[in-house]
């Protein structure tokens, strides 16, 4: 089936805040411009940037569900952020220089059993995905309406912190593209792999407060996984309203 885009969202520190696109140019090999390029490495983490490192060396929403309901606003051109959180003030930042600031204003949001977040990291390579390859997350709207369908309650799609998301096809139709290509505007994306959940999911993002059990629902199912990790493979430019097909 052919499907259409609705929905692109990027994340520049990695979980922390999502912002809305209307377009985006994706190069071969790269993740979503300004996805994830910067992260928070905890206080047991050695993480420093200069190469991908997994999900478990930085402060996430699995972890501290108070980040889900942040929003980020980033100025491309000065390589600003503005935070958003209902429980904090605004806060406008570099993360390469006001580090310091950012450290302040999260602790509050941070569980005091688990590790603290030390310092943030900017990666060198590509953005700090939980793949261990460069990845665009693709999301269909098909297969987020069977899981509300599953749990008999709305769900918003930012759960799933998914970056380009699609309407039009069937539920769960996208794991049939594994290892296919698939077209997306001019660009064309090859599907690697199936993305595994976490409790992050039963996370609601605009309280931060864990309220839905979406991991039993993709139990029932046989599988705690939602949308698809594919690579980049063509570069090309993708807008709201663009085709998507299988190739």
């Amino acid at each position: 089936m052919t499907g259409r885009v609705t929905d692109i969202w990027r994340h520049p520190i990695k979980s922390h805040g999502r912002e809305a696109m209307g377009r985006v140019a994706l190069s071969a090999g790269q993740t979503l411009p300004w996805d994830r390029v910067w992260a928070v490495a905890h206080d047991a983490s050695k993480a420093e940037g200069s190469h991908w490192v997994s999900c478990a060396n930085f402060s996430r929403v699995s972890k501290a569900p108070q980040l889900m309901a942040m929003t980020a606003e980033l100025d491309e051109g000065s390589e600003t952020i503005t935070l958003r959180h209902p429980e904090r003030p605004d806060l406008p930042f570099s993360p390469d220089r006001d580090g310091a600031a950012f450290l302040e204003w999260v602790k509050p949001l941070m569980p005091a059993d688990r590790a603290q977040s030390a310092r943030i990291v900017r990666a060198r390579e590509r953005g700090m995905t939980d793949s261990d390859f460069a990845s665009v997350t693709l999301c269909n709207m098909s297969s987020h309406r069977a899981v509300e369908q599953k749990m008999g309650c709305p769900l918003s799609i930012h759960r799933w912190r998914g970056n380009i998301w699609m309407d039009g096809l069937s539920p769960w139709e996208e794991f049939d593209w594994m290892d296919h290509e698939v077209q997306i505007g001019t660009a064309v994306l090859k599907v690697r792999e199936r993305t595994d959940r976490c409790a992050a999911t039963t996370t609601n993002p605009d309280t931060g407060i864990r309220d839905a059990d979406t991991l039993a629902a993709l139990d029932s199912w046989g599988h705690r996984d939602f949308s698809v990790r594919a690579e980049v493979v063509r570069s090309g430019e993708i807008a709201l309203g663009d085709t998507v097909r299988a190739l």
